[in-house]
């Protein structure tokens, strides 16, 4: 049995980033390199993520990708690293509550990292 911060970090964490990385191209009109330096990424990992070479496996519900949307538009105008990761904790908590965990991996939890950085960050 895989913990939750496992499933999520192999699964939607990739996921996440992927849908980010295709809002701030196709949306926001930003180039792989300004992507990269944004999210902390190379950009061959850029380039990954808008192929769907990488975090093509999850799907996500309209209130995630908006939230999603939402968080490529604050880090583009420019987040610290705590409200960046705050921001990935909202989208990571949306994620879990929509069911997909617990749809594909019913015997994880629920993971409760996310609540405890926000708790620390506080």
């Amino acid at each position: 049995m895989k913990p939750p911060c496992e499933i999520m970090v192999q699964k939607v964490l990739p996921s996440i980033r992927a849908e980010l990385v295709r809002v701030m191209m196709f949306e926001y009109g930003c180039t792989q390199n300004e992507i990269a330096d944004i999210l902390g990424l190379s950009r061959a990992a850029v380039s990954q993520y808008v192929s769907l070479k990488r975090g093509a496996e999850v799907g996500f519900s309209k209130a995630t990708n908006d939230e999603i949307s939402k968080f490529a538009s604050q880090l583009i105008d420019g987040l610290t690293v705590k409200e960046k990761s705050k921001g990935m904790c909202r989208v990571c908590r949306l994620v879990q509550k929509s069911g997909w965990l617990y749809k594909n991996a019913p015997e994880a939890g629920y993971c409760i990292l996310c609540d405890e950085i926000e708790d620390d960050q506080d």
